[in-house]
């Protein structure tokens, strides 16, 4: 015997009933205490309705998703990758960057905005995060965003993203210290473990994570978000071809993790990000998207 649909259960009807054609939808009011007989509300109108005459409606279906060409709306984009961080070499791709602002009638409506755009062409990769997601991840100090935020290199800059740029510092917090310092700390960890089990790391990987140290540490002293770290080019990319041994990277990591912390210990950055300032500057992009 089958279970009784809750009261708040939204049905239709499988054949006409009391007037009402069947596919009517309605809303189940009251479960029997017996029997199989339910009050059902169809906009106003109680009926009651055996239970073979109704079917579960399923609320549960995905959204579609929306087809139309969403590059257009690409909002902000910039160089990031190699190319940004001052360690470029002949083979290097172009990585874009940025985010996207989706027009109103799409955003409201019940197609479902993809969290980010891809595009991809030989020797160049494109990212766009839509707008919310990528102010909630700088807001959780996500590296890669907050780089994007501070990129030297920018090649589009509609007025809603100048609008963001003019606040990118609401976005620094005392939580680069966490996300920042203890991603790097937990990658090493892991490399470690890596090497002394199959004898061998990434040096590209760990090239990277030496960047976010200099990285985190410098935004920590000064506020800013340190992109291009050409000045210490020579002994990345040394540790990028493997010149750089492990222990030799190993003790470069614990010397820049010393400096990290310290700079932790004595940022000036504020404990939270200023969320009031993120948020108005969203909903005035918002507005702006109301009639494209």
């Amino acid at each position: 015997m089958s279970r009784p649909l809750p009261p708040g259960t939204p049905v239709t009807l499988h054949a006409p009933q009391a007037g009402l054609p069947a596919g009517t939808a309605g809303v189940i009011v009251a479960a029997p205490q017996a029997g199989s007989v339910y009050e059902v509300d169809f906009a106003g109108q109680v009926v009651a309705v055996n239970r073979v005459h109704l079917k579960v409606m399923r609320l549960d279906l995905d959204p579609p998703p929306v087809h139309e060409d969403l590059r257009p709306y690409v909002q902000y984009a910039c160089v990031m990758g190699s190319r940004a961080f001052g360690l470029s070499t002949d083979t290097s791709d172009t990585d874009l960057r940025g985010f996207y602002l989706p027009p109103a009638r799409l955003h409201w409506g019940l197609g479902e905005v993809p969290p980010q755009l891809e595009f991809a062409a030989p020797g160049t990769e494109e990212v766009y995060w839509e707008a919310r997601k990528f102010v909630l991840l700088a807001l959780k100090a996500n590296p890669n965003v907050l780089e994007v935020l501070a990129s030297p290199q920018p090649v589009t800059v509609t007025p809603v993203a100048g609008a963001l740029l003019n606040i990118r510092s609401a976005f620094l917090s005392r939580r680069i210290a966490q996300t920042y310092g203890e991603y790097v700390q937990a990658q090493f960890r892991r490399m470690e473990a890596d090497r002394r089990t199959h004898g061998e790391v990434r040096p590209k990987h760990v090239m990277h994570l030496l960047r976010l140290l200099l990285s985190g540490a410098h935004a920590l002293r000064t506020g800013e978000i340190l992109v291009d770290v050409g000045e210490h080019r020579a002994a990345l990319l040394a540790v990028k071809t493997g010149e750089l041994t492990w222990a030799e990277a190993d003790r470069w990591r614990a010397q820049l993790q010393r400096d990290f912390e310290h700079a932790a210990a004595h940022t000036g950055l504020p404990d939270r990000p200023d969320f009031a300032a993120v948020e108005a500057w969203l909903v005035d992009a918002r507005r702006a998207a109301l009639d494209w």
